[in-house]
């Protein structure tokens, strides 16, 4: 019988489109971690406004009246309070000399975590810890818990352990991340071989400093709305404006420079540590506003675990009481063993 022929071109078109796209277009980071600036803003403004609402209604179910002079924290005052925590994440990898992958990784897995979460509900120090010991691992730089919780003061291993898969989930267990220094480095070797040369000393001055705008970029909400190596092409522009606009002019991108001074600009402007008296403030503030749900001895703590409990022995139950009107009806196994069991007679009949 003849088959009949079906064109390829379509087929030819949609691989060489993708054969063409970039290959960070085709990351989780592309696809799920990338925003516009309103709609950075409202997930932010959402998620705060909701866990206000649902930590209200907590305190108002123990003792009706008790939230009416909490002063919650606002979304900005969360992400001044992460943001402390971002450059903790630094010293910390500054003191187990641990590599820049690792450092920049963790930084963007607490960063993401916030976009889930709220620190109302997860205080920043212990998901820093778990999101670092977790980027060891992913970046193939691991470590012993024993050796990393007793290298930091008043930590224990379950300070880690006990948030890791929440940590995992709130980023979907999407650990890969395209970094800001290794398009740096591309863009670096790249400068190496432009049509007019130029010296060494410039370029590794140059690179040196850019490394350091780097640095500050990740304490910004940058790499959530440009690409890695936009925001590398800033950073290098920072350090020498000249020598990037070079760079872009011989790879034709230069059009794209007045979106980089968006991005120098954002690096600049909110790549500032905030200052340890406004956070130690809203720390201060959150301790009265902390959802009574997370902590430990308190009426909606034990609250919440008897309700989970409770859950779990109605999901006990059932099973158990599927497995016994399983043993009655003679199908210990479950019925998707016998189905298993049925298939390979019904082939054995066939042979």
């Amino acid at each position: 019988m003849a088959v009949e022929q079906v064109p390829s071109t379509p087929v030819d078109a949609a691989n060489d489109t993708l054969s063409k796209r970039p290959l960070y277009e085709g990351s989780t980071q592309y696809q799920h971690w990338r925003f516009s600036p309103e709609q950075l803003h409202k997930t932010r403004e959402v998620l705060n406004t909701d866990a206000i609402a649902a930590i209200r209604s907590t305190f108002e179910a123990d003792s009706p009246g008790s939230s009416s002079d909490i002063q919650f924290l606002t979304y900005e005052e969360e992400i001044l309070l992460v943001k402390l925590y971002v450059t903790k994440i630094t010293q910390l990898c500054g003191h187990f000399r641990f590599p820049e992958e690792v450092e920049a990784t963790a930084i963007s897995y607490l960063k993401r975590f916030y976009l889930k979460n709220t620190v109302m509900d997860w205080h920043p120090k212990n998901v820093m810890l778990t999101a670092l010991f977790l980027a060891t691992k992913t970046t193939n730089h691991p470590i012993s818990l024993e050796a990393y919780t007793s290298n930091i003061p008043r930590t224990a291993p379950s300070d880690v352990l006990d948030l890791e898969f929440l940590v995992a989930q709130s980023l979907a267990f999407e650990f890969a991340v395209w970094h800001v220094h290794r398009a740096l480095w591309g863009i670096w070797l790249d400068a190496q071989d432009l049509p007019i040369p130029v010296p060494p000393e410039r370029l590794q001055q140059a690179y040196d400093s850019a490394l350091q705008y780097v640095g500050t970029s990740r304490i910004t909400d940058a790499e959530f709305l440009f690409t890695p190596s936009q925001i590398a092409l800033a950073c290098l522009s920072l350090a020498d404006h000249d020598l990037a606009l070079r760079w872009a002019t011989a790879k034709g991108v230069e059009a794209n420079m007045e979106t980089i001074e968006k991005v120098a600009i954002m690096v600049t402007r909110d790549g500032v540590v905030p200052s340890v008296e406004v956070v130690r403030e809203i720390d201060r503030r959150l301790r009265l506003c902390k959802n009574p749900e997370k902590v430990v001895g308190s009426k909606a703590y034990i609250a919440k675990l008897a309700k989970v409990e409770r859950e779990a022995e109605v999901k006990r139950a059932r099973k158990a009481e599927e497995i016994r009107k399983a043993m009655e009806d003679g199908d210990p196994f479950g019925s998707e063993l016998n189905d298993g069991a049925r298939v390979i007679a019904d082939l054995d009949e066939d042979d």
